[in-house]
């Protein structure tokens, strides 16, 4: 399915397109960044909020770290003040960095029993929640871009090889 090196990537490109993301909505006063603007989690600080609260859950779901107490439906309010959390999401991207560092082809192939905030009982392998995480990164990455250009920021360029080595 994937190998270390995937992870490995993806931590990278995830942690240079957050840093590029929160230098952006820095140069947005509080009031822009708390603007609703009808997306799925309202607005930039309330997506920077989801997109924090998912990967602190990911971190604890994969890497051991410590479990969020922050209540899933509350996820867009995990951290009121921007400073903070900025603070919070390079923080946690680091640990992301090195927790895939640390990957192996082993621990992609293992079998995981699950629940995914549902009922529902899933067995994978390792390797699909990770690649869920990265996708689930991307996705509100890419709303988060759309808020910001829509204040006319400019992001400067997205490709993965930006962060290739």
């Amino acid at each position: 399915m994937i190998e270390p090196g995937y992870v490995r990537l993806m931590a990278r490109y995830n942690e240079e397109m957050n840093a590029r993301w929160l230098e952006t909505a820095a140069r947005l006063d509080d009031q822009e960044r708390r603007a609703d603007r009808s997306a799925f989690f309202r607005s930039i600080h309330g997506t920077f909020n989801h997109l924090l609260w998912a990967d602190r859950v990911w971190l604890w779901r994969l890497a051991g770290a410590e479990e969020p107490t922050h209540p899933r439906d509350k996820s867009a309010s995990f951290i009121d003040d921007f400073d903070e959390l900025s603070a919070l999401r390079v923080r946690t991207d680091r640990e992301i960095v090195d927790w895939a560092e640390t990957v192996t082809a082993a621990f992609l192939a293992a079998p995981i029993t699950w629940f995914a905030g549902t009922p529902r009982e899933f067995i994978s392998p390792q390797a699909l929640r990770v690649v869920h995480m990265f996708n689930h990164q991307t996705h509100h990455r890419g709303q988060i871009h759309a808020l910001l250009t829509g204040f006319g920021e400019d992001t400067g360029a997205t490709d993965i090889w930006t962060v290739w080595s």
